[in-house]
């Protein structure tokens, strides 16, 4: 993790005002703040995927497919988890739950926490949390075409904007691995008609 009190080597895309002292925030962080752990380690295996790491597996699932590209370009700690647990192919809820990819998601709470974007008990953003993902949505809004999209664009995009940016980014890889969810419509009017929802916060609501 970068400024916003922690330490992984790299670009920080995602960078906001707080307090007078500018937080950078790497999009697994930005993601844990706006979505919860799941949100988190959807990031890292996306990340993973777009640097030839990983691939899907069965339906469902994901699993290794090769070291990752840009050798120069240290893994964060999170995508380091997750990759360790990939030998197998692995579901995301699965994944989110394994003893290493748990510790590493703890401790970018923890540096959220310490940057007070977080509150540790209950796990709620702050009000900095909130002008902090405020700040980035006016800055990143939801992209419309993936091929103007750097991998780190794309990173921070699925990390702002959930599901709709995944499904942008990296569709049919999403579904194949089950990052999100076929939906199935009997009545095409109902969609059309169905409000947009967005996505879950996890735990980590307002």
């Amino acid at each position: 993790m970068e400024s916003a009190g922690t330490g992984a080597a790299g670009p920080t895309p995602g960078g906001v005002m707080g307090s007078g002292t500018r937080l950078r925030l790497e999009p697994y962080e930005v993601a844990l703040l706006r979505g919860g752990p799941r949100a988190a380690v959807t990031v890292a295996v996306l990340a993973l995927y777009l640097r030839g790491a990983a691939e899907a597996g069965r339906p469902g699932t994901v699993r290794v497919s090769g070291e990752p590209v840009g050798a120069g370009r240290a893994l964060s700690p999170l995508a380091e988890a997750v990759l360790a647990e990939l030998r197998q192919p692995v579901g995301v809820r699965e994944l989110s739950g394994r003893p290493g990819v748990r510790r590493a998601v703890a401790d970018i709470r923890r540096g959220l926490v310490a940057a007070g974007l977080l509150r540790s008990l209950p796990a709620r953003r702050t009000r900095a949390g909130r002008r902090t993902l405020d700040a980035l949505h006016a800055g990143h809004p939801l992209p419309r075409d993936r091929k103007a999209l750097s991998a780190d664009e794309g990173l921070m995009a699925v990390a702002l904007h959930g599901d709709p940016a995944l499904r942008l980014v990296a569709g049919r890889f999403a579904l194949r691995a089950g990052l999100i969810a076929r939906v199935e419509v009997a009545d095409k009017g109902l969609l059309r008609h169905s409000p947009r929802s967005e996505y879950s916060c996890g735990g980590v609501s307002d």
